[in-house]
């Protein structure tokens, strides 16, 4: 069986013709900032060094959801949402239950240009109203032209399947054949079973009928749209834009392979997709690209990755999807996905980004919530989260933390509050009206619904979707774990345990949910941040680190160096703060609810467990130009609520931030001893 199929989710998106209008109106020079903004909140992201990075110079980390398969339908005009309220309503809680800082916003090509060579401003009005309530929440967003199956006017009112992508227009300008798949058990198939599919995509990257011509016109008013009717604040939020969903050729010349229809038809494509960004005054922010839909496959594979572009570089990201193939199918992995399951798989993904020089961002994973294969969900989105964590398993992170990997981004498939509540007239038909799951092709992976009450509610363990992440670095994760002690049903998962070599750590840990980070400070000024899920109330987070201990931590002040305050937005959620004030110096922190009013004696000892540690796997610290990093300040650990301050005794100027600050020189020549 033909399994990509499942839900490597499709293709070829959107067509179109152009119709440039000009687009009135121009933001206000400055916006009011998300409420509980601190001083280093709020800036645009670049690519730099491989990693996301923010106007502070933190290293960025992106976690959320797509919001969402709601624009695939019909019932609400192909928006997200069926008002700005509700998509207020589904960003505070999707801030506050699930843990997320961005998300990847689905727009619709129908619906942006339903008439040829016309775009719609009151449907790209609707769509920044709705982008703006999640913007105003502190979400970061990169939109995403979303297509599956190439369009929903391929199908005939009484398919058992549906599209979503190219305007009726686009389809009508192919005269295509009546679509079928066949004996085809996922609608997936379709994508090389159905030759109505097949020939609409080969036809938009070709250029036949002028089809990617009008989509990038269409792509490029959106934009300017975007970028004169967001405020700058807004703008800011805005990582950038995924041009093309899940691309596939529907067919290959002849000669023609996924390898060299990636150089010589999708590359060129996102060259093209990016001039228009640079047009539309987003030359500041990267193009998502996304390679061949089934280079990463575990069931149906093509060779790709854009392995033959050369250096992407930092006005592009790497932008991929997983789904495990064999999980979905019911037949090709049996029993439950374990510890490390997909270490390999995301592994590829870091390796990928790294050789074409820039990020990495898995922007769809996930697993059916419904269905014969819906038991396994637990485990394996557990396990796709261990693997955005860290490129170990559990039972190796401890043993080898220095080949953890970078963190990477994510968003999961889905975000969708109207799931088991729909009206959608599948293909137009009034006798199949769909109102379960996602009302897709029977698709039910949304990790959220909506109460009649209009209360949004999680449908998967929250302990698995609010999670501890690092959300901003100051400086370079070297390596970093998170054990939720999600469940399986009844039991409890728990893929990470303490090793026996740090009794202090496990005793502090016990029972409960933990993280570990290890970074490497940087230039940047701002502190260190990490979410910390409703599940770690500050008042029973214990925080054991080089820079202080803490039980219930205090609220961030720029004199503490462990502090805990809300994220921007308003929702409730927080974050824990971090402050150093050093260059290249290694940090060390472990954060855990498992803990009820742990005296100083077992926060000092484990402190110097983890200090040992640390010491043990990862390279002494270095200050800027081989100096030795400039002398620490004299940590002095306190018990119960008080978290540790430290104490600055004087000292001569250093290497790093600290020293400069202190009168040091910026470059300080090496000395024979090697101090500054």
């Amino acid at each position: 069986m033909d399994m990509t199929n499942i839900r490597a989710r499709l293709i070829v998106v959107l067509v179109v013709l152009c119709g440039f209008l000009a687009v009135a109106g121009t933001p206000s020079a400055t916006a009011a900032t998300p409420s509980d903004s601190l001083w280093f909140d709020g800036t645009a992201l670049t690519v730099q060094n491989g990693r996301f990075v923010d106007g502070q110079g933190r290293e960025v980390v992106l976690r959320g959801y797509n919001v969402s398969g709601e624009t695939k339908l019909e019932e609400n005009s192909g928006l997200p949402f069926a008002s700005v309220a509700d998509a207020a309503k589904s960003a505070t809680a999707l801030r506050a239950l699930g843990g997320g800082n961005a998300v990847r916003f689905l727009l619709s090509w129908a619906h942006a240009e339903p008439v040829q060579g016309q775009v719609d401003t009151g449907y790209l009005a609707a769509v920044t109203a709705q982008m703006q309530a999640f913007l105003d929440a502190g979400i970061r967003v990169f939109p995403d032209f979303h297509q599956d199956l190439y369009s929903r006017y391929l199908f005939n009112s009484g398919s058992w399947y549906t599209g979503d992508g190219a305007p009726e227009w686009a389809v009508e300008l192919g005269n295509y054949p009546a679509e079928s798949c066949g004996i085809c058990l996922f609608w997936g198939q379709n994508i090389t079973q159905n030759t109505a599919v097949q020939d609409a995509q080969y036809d938009f990257w070709h250029n036949n009928h002028g089809l990617q011509d009008a989509f990038l016109a269409t792509a490029q008013t959106t934009m300017t749209y975007l970028a004169q009717h967001l405020t700058s604040d807004e703008f800011a939020g805005v990582v950038g834009f995924d041009p093309y969903n899940e691309p596939y050729a529907g067919s290959y010349d002849s000669g023609e392979t996924s390898r060299t229809w990636e150089q010589n038809r999708l590359w060129p494509f996102y060259q093209k997709f990016r001039a228009r960004m640079d047009a539309a005054g987003w030359s500041g922010k990267p193009a998502l690209v996304e390679p061949n839909l089934y280079w990463n496959g575990n069931v149906t594979h093509q060779e790709g990755g854009l392995l033959d572009t050369g250096t992407l570089g930092s006005r592009y990201v790497f932008n991929t999807h997983f789904y495990d193939q064999k999980a979905i199918s019911g037949i090709l992995m049996w029993g439950n996905a374990s510890d490390g399951q997909y270490s390999t798989d995301f592994g590829t993904v870091r390796d990928r980004a790294s050789a074409a020089g820039t990020t990495a961002i898995v922007s769809e994973f996930g697993h059916p919530l419904s269905g014969t294969t819906s038991g396994k969900a637990p485990t394996v989105d557990k396990a796709m989260y261990q693997a955005l964590d860290s490129r170990l398993s559990g039972a190796n992170w401890w043993s080898t933390p220095a080949s953890s990997g970078p963190v990477l981004s994510g968003t999961q498939w889905q975000w969708d509050i109207y799931n088991g509540r729909h009206h959608e007239l599948m293909n137009g038909n009034a006798g199949k009206v769909l109102t379960s799951g996602d009302a897709w092709n029977d698709e039910d992976l949304s990790a959220v619904n909506m109460t009649a009450s209009g209360t949004v509610t999680l449908r998967q363990d929250a302990r698995l979707l609010d999670r501890v992440y690092p959300s901003a670095t100051s400086g370079s994760t070297l390596a970093f774990t998170y054990e939720d002690r999600s469940r399986d049903g009844s039991t409890t998962l728990t893929w990470n345990p303490v090793p026996s070599s740090l009794p202090n750590v496990a005793a502090l840990v016990g029972s409960g949910q933990y993280a570990v980070q290890v970074w490497r400070s940087g230039s940047a000024t701002a502190p260190t941040e990490l979410h910390l899920p409703a599940s770690f109330p500050a008042a029973s987070t214990t925080v054991v680190s080089d820079l202080g201990t803490a039980y219930a931590p205090p609220s961030y002040t720029s004199s503490a160096p462990v502090g805990v305050a809300a994220e921007p937005g308003g929702t409730g959620s927080r974050r824990l703060l971090l402050t150093d004030a050093d260059s290249g110096v290694l940090h060390f922190a472990l954060v855990t609810n498992g803990a009820t009013s742990p005296g100083s004696a077992l926060l000092g000892a484990a402190k110097a467990e983890l200090a040992a540690w640390v010491g043990a796997f990862f390279s002494t610290p270095l200050g800027p130009a081989g100096c030795r990093a400039p002398r620490r300040p004299k940590t002095t650990d306190v018990p119960s609520t008080a978290v540790n301050y430290r104490t600055h005794r004087p000292s001569r100027p250093g290497c790093g931030r600290a020293g400069r600050a202190a009168g040091g020189r910026r470059r300080a020549p090496r000395s024979p001893s090697g101090r500054c």
